[in-house]
């Protein structure tokens, strides 16, 4: 009988340089009476709870099978719970095989063992894509995990980079199983859901990706260095989101940077270590598989925060009373991205400006930023909050007047994110409420009424963290 085997897309939305697809496509050279099919599971508590984050992947995900679409690639799509939709698909049709790109956090294999009992006949062939390295491939001599950023990215530099794995789509096309399943109520579902998203995003298309790689390795990469953290400048490589949704891959990217890369430039060089950040996350989460709920450093497990909903909400809402503060989380709301230095700081400043539970911050980013990754916000956050693998210590406390002093010293990004601080005179616009009535006044601008007061005093709060940490009384 001849063998069908399943092509189960996940976070790797992509016809280019995709390692299961490619391993797919030499399976199918082996034997010419074997088939595919392309499939797409969309979990229904996911689909049934709309947020920026899901938005943007859904509507990547349509977009995604137009493209299938056009290279003559049929996408099924079906809505349900894991289990019982890879069951149904097992009473459908005879499935063999089943190719994917692994994914390692806790959630995803839970889900990935579901799928297996679900599709008991078929045999699961997992490959690496996401990152550059697996959790076990950048281990310690004694075959332990690393704890601790600088050692680990010595081993992982060192280690071969896979080069990009290139399918040929028509051939692919050419294999394919006809009309092997009614998804017509699924693909309703998608497309309503999308109709009804708080955003309509735009550039959600692979291609767009590419794009947007080209435009960042021909020239802004060398300058990536010294401008990636002012918040003002264009000097990120805005390529989050597409390797979140796997619109682009890391082999990809490495590829294109190489020639930078040969020739030991810094920007490209430090663009490179923070795709290392990646993998150093998504191995501290399989080895430490609480890492969004419980702190890693035991001493700080039992930490007393304020748990003050309404400075909670006034930290969501951009109503701290801190400009830097305020105008990130406003960028974080509109655009459903954040600066990376943007992220340091909102951080911070709501662990130990506000003294609330980091775990509060990584649900609200993980709902609003387009770009979540469980493994790398998770990671960041425990970083800021000092209760992480590698993190800043307990007393490095961030000052958002001094950060804001120096990522954004002429005030340009907060008034672009906050217009109601646009006539601030340059010397106030860190510190707005050091203005006098009259200058007040001139600005447009009257303090407790146009825009809030400081909430806390940044100095009083340092302090207190510090103590907080410390295990002692205010």
């Amino acid at each position: 009988m001849a063998e069908t085997a399943l092509l189960w897309f996940r976070r790797d939305l992509r016809l280019t340089d995709n390692h299961a697809m490619y391993a797919l496509e030499q399976w199918l050279q082996e034997d010419n009476s074997r088939t595919w099919m392309a499939f797409f599971h969309i979990e229904k508590k996911r689909i049934e709870d709309p947020c920026p984050h899901h938005d943007y992947f859904f509507q990547n995900l349509e977009a995604f099978s137009k493209e299938c679409k056009e290279k003559d690639i049929r996408l099924y799509i079906k809505v349900g719970k894991i289990g019982k939709v890879f069951e149904s698909l097992g009473k459908e049709k005879e499935i063999s095989a089943v190719f994917f790109n692994e994914d390692e956090v806790p959630r995803a294999v839970k889900r990935d063992e579901k799928a297996r009992k679900g599709l008991k006949q078929a045999v699961f062939y997992p490959f690496k894509d996401a990152h550059f390295h697996a959790s076990d491939e950048v281990l310690k001599k004694d075959d332990s995990y690393y704890e601790v950023f600088t050692p680990y990215y010595r081993s992982w530099f060192k280690k071969q980079k896979d080069k990009p794995f290139r399918a040929d789509p028509a051939f692919l096309a050419s294999r394919q199983v006809n009309k092997a399943l009614s998804d017509k109520k699924d693909r309703d579902i998608l497309k309503e859901y999308n109709k009804q998203a708080e955003t309509n995003w735009e550039k959600v298309k692979e291609q767009d990706a590419l794009d947007r790689l080209d435009t960042f390795a021909d020239d802004p990469v060398k300058y990536y260095e010294n401008e990636r953290d002012i918040l003002a400048e264009d000097g990120t490589s805005r390529l989050s989101a597409y390797l979140k949704t796997g619109r682009i891959s890391v082999r990809t990217i490495y590829e294109a940077l190489l020639p930078k890369l040969e020739e030991e430039d810094k920007g490209a060089g430090t663009f490179l270590s923070e795709l290392a950040w990646r993998d150093f996350y998504n191995m501290i989460h399989v080895s430490h598989p609480d890492l969004k709920n419980k702190e890693l450093k035991e001493a700080y497990q039992s930490l007393s925060w304020s748990n003050n909903k309404e400075n909670l909400d006034k930290w969501k809402n951009a109503e701290t009373g801190y400009p830097v503060v305020d105008a990130c989380m406003t960028q974080l709301n509109e655009t459903g991205w954040m600066h990376n230095r943007g992220r340091m700081i909102t951080a911070s400043f709501l662990v130990k400006d506000f003294l609330e539970d980091w775990r509060e911050g990584e649900q609200y980013f993980g709902r609003r930023l387009i770009d979540y990754d469980p493994s790398s916000n998770a990671g960041g956050w425990q970083w800021a909050a000092s209760t992480g693998s590698d993190a800043v210590p307990y007393f490095r406390v961030f000052s958002p007047i001094r950060q804001s002093q120096r990522f954004d010293e002429k005030g340009e990004f907060i008034k672009k994110y906050l217009p109601v601080l646009k006539d601030v005179p340059s010397r106030f616009i860190h510190e707005p409420w050091k203005m006098s009535k009259e200058e007040q006044e001139k600005a447009s601008c009257i303090i407790g009424k146009d825009y809030p007061e400081p909430i806390v005093d940044h100095a009083v709060q340092r302090k207190r963290a510090i103590a907080m940490f410390k295990g002692e009384d205010e």
